[in-house]
């Protein structure tokens, strides 16, 4: 047991705060480099595209326009996509997928919706190069699903990714992110499932999974 008095502990702490801020300082002076990010979310856990339309809802709050193309979840009725419909000046949603593989069970007609929406991907950030860009950040929604299956060339879409311009910022949503997207990504985060009610028998259920 401390025989320091509570103002000494106060003290200490306090000091120690101060040094941690100084710290923090020097270290935050070194960060000098603003620019566009290439970001994974990735991983077996839930919330990888619940994180990515937060940072969309940040952005938008900020007046960033936005631009979003679905890979996978084209027939889904979201909330999020319910939200941003009312910024229609901010925001452009393009739903290209039709429901996951299991689930049109034609694996030529994935392939087609997948390059459909590869093609409006590159557009998008096509439109956002020279000096009038109509995106400030583009999320592409469950690219690494179709990446998974070959349903893209990786090559192509890691090249056309690197060179994307220089102060957009692009998304990638999506479990078994590819390595070499992972090494061009400038920030990749990982989510871990520890638990899901989907494995007690509890359905997905609006306004936590849609």
């Amino acid at each position: 047991m401390s025989d320091m008095s509570e103002e000494e502990i106060n003290a200490r702490a306090n000091e120690k705060s101060r040094k941690r801020k100084e710290a923090r300082d020097r270290m935050l002076a070194t960060k000098t480099i603003e620019k566009g990010l290439l970001i994974v979310h990735t991983g077996k856990g839930k919330g990888k595209s619940t994180a990515a339309f937060g940072l969309v809802m940040r952005a938008l709050g900020h007046g960033m326009r936005i631009g979003i193309i679905q890979f996978v979840k084209g027939k889904w009725e979201t909330g999020e996509r319910d939200v941003l419909d009312k910024f229609p000046d901010l925001v452009t949603i393009r739903t290209m997928g039709e429901g996951f593989t299991w689930e049109t069970q034609d694996r030529a007609r994935d392939i087609a919706a997948a390059n459909a929406a590869w093609d409006a991907a590159k557009e998008m950030i096509d439109a956002s190069r020279g000096d009038d860009p109509k995106y400030d950040l583009i999320l592409l929604d469950e690219l690494n699903i179709v990446l998974r299956y070959d349903y893209i060339p990786l090559d192509e879409v890691v090249e056309f990714l690197s060179g994307k311009p220089e102060d957009l910022h692009v998304i990638v949503t999506g479990r078994n992110a590819k390595e070499p997207l992972i090494e061009a990504a400038d920030l990749v985060t990982e989510m871990t499932m520890v638990k899901h009610p989907f494995r007690s028998g509890v359905k997905a259920q609006k306004g936590i999974e849609f």
